[in-house]
């Protein structure tokens, strides 16, 4: 019985840790180097809105522009709030994701299927999105600045003098406008990048050409990648516009998320709801390849030199 106990007390601490230390460092550490690149999607997801006609004709085009106009520090606008963003919306993501995962696995060790890890998935992305719908705000409005002429800049010095100055000058509520498309955007991009990066990694270690090393982690973090771009662009193009839009006349630009998939479509053309794929998966792949090889890493190192010991 002691032993039991002892052995139970180590995996629920275990699990805090992952919680409150491991999962967010991993998230924030990747965040550093592939903040450009969401700067670059955001920038692509706003531009030639309501016209077919293009800002910018490619990626690199869109990241030169912001080099050439805004400096090197130019591409790191909205950093804090990228940070901040993975601090609480990650905390509570793959916190909860982690904690449901062990409770659904079964006493032989086998884990939930495919279809459990898609609807733990996706209960985690969607709390994990309320909680961190704030700092998505301030991170789109931020990244968003530069491309506005001067006068009609926010410019918010840092994410919290953004959360103080929407508060003060639009309400609390604003901290949470685009909520709807933000969990349905997280709902999306949990069940396809947590589930389909524990069942590309089974798959490849079932395969027999990979064993559970970072080579394999690697891998099905980039299938993991490729899958959820794919799914959850046209989501994350509705909360993008939904968070910056303006009021104009006392009036939304926007009045739901349907409207603006409408006039996208309508205006823009079809795939423009896929603008900015190539920023977004190059965000999203490394992003993902980096939380999950730390993740994997850290947990790796703590299993060995504290659980057994």
């Amino acid at each position: 019985i002691t032993y039991h106990c002892r052995v139970t007390t180590s995996l629920q601490l275990h699990s805090l840790i992952n919680v409150l230390v491991l999962f967010p460092l991993c998230r924030m550490g990747a965040t550093v180097f592939v903040q450009p690149l969401d700067l670059v999607k955001n920038r692509m997801q706003l531009s030639g809105q309501g016209t077919k006609a293009r800002e910018y004709k490619t990626s690199f085009h869109a990241l030169f522009s912001i080099l050439r106009n805004e400096g090197v520090g130019g591409i790191y606008t909205g950093l804090s709030a990228g940070l901040l963003r993975q601090a609480t919306y990650t905390t509570t993501r793959l916190g909860i994701y982690t904690i449901l995962f062990e409770k659904m696995t079964s006493s032989d060790g086998r884990p939930p299927n495919f279809f459990l890890k898609a609807l733990i998935g996706m209960t985690a992305g969607a709390i994990g999105a309320f909680v961190g719908t704030p700092a998505e705000v301030a991170l789109i409005r931020m990244t968003a600045d530069g491309r506005l002429p001067a006068d009609q800049r926010r410019g918010y010095k840092n994410v919290f003098n953004a959360l103080v100055r929407i508060t003060k000058e639009e309400g609390v509520t604003t901290l949470w406008r685009g909520c709807i498309p933000t969990m349905a955007r997280a709902v999306v991009v949990n069940a396809a990048q947590l589930a389909s990066y524990s069942q590309s990694k089974q798959a490849l270690l079932d395969s027999g050409y990979f064993r559970d090393d970072i080579l394999c982690h690697f891998c099905a973090s980039m299938i993991s990648g490729l899958v959820t771009t794919a799914a959850s662009m046209p989501v994350d193009i509705v909360k993008t516009r939904i968070q910056n839009m303006k009021m104009i006349d006392g009036k939304p630009e926007y009045k739901n998320g349907l409207e603006v998939l409408v006039r996208v479509v309508g205006k823009e053309g079809f795939f423009s709801l896929w603008k900015g794929f190539t920023p977004y998966y190059a965000r999203l792949g490394p992003h993902t390849v980096l939380t999950f090889i730390f993740l994997e890493q850290m947990n790796r190192l703590y299993k060995t030199y504290v659980l057994d010991v």
